[in-house]
């Protein structure tokens, strides 16, 4: 949880808050089929529905206030890749710091799977 504090008072933002955030942010990218999480069960990599996305995200809190991203994602099949993954990167860092106004320090995108 990051803390934000002026002279009306302070907010706590909580990690669900992120997670909402970053997966609706990451999703809208192009070429990007959806959020990834592995089974437990069987080891394979299951496209996440849009209610169960923050499984694809983990946010790490720094003590300077800042956070870290790691994010796991399914892709389709024929996109570039380093384009891809610069547009999340790119927009994930944009839409949390305007809706939070939390500095993040890294996104990490992880492509688990390339949908056919």
């Amino acid at each position: 949880m990051v803390r934000h504090e002026n002279e009306n008072g302070s907010v706590n933002v909580s990690t669900s808050v992120y997670t909402d955030i970053v997966g609706e942010a990451v999703t809208s990218c192009f070429g990007v089929k959806g959020m990834a999480a592995r089974s437990m069960k069987d080891g394979v990599y299951h496209l996440l529905r849009k209610e169960s996305m923050a499984k694809g995200v983990l946010v790490q809190f720094h003590e300077d206030n800042t956070i870290s991203i790691d994010l796991h994602i399914m892709v389709d099949n024929g996109v570039n890749l380093n384009a891809v993954g610069a547009s999340i990167i790119s927009e994930v860092r944009y839409v949390v710091t305007k809706h939070t106004g939390t500095e993040v320090r890294a996104v990490n995108v992880y492509v688990d799977s390339i949908v056919m």
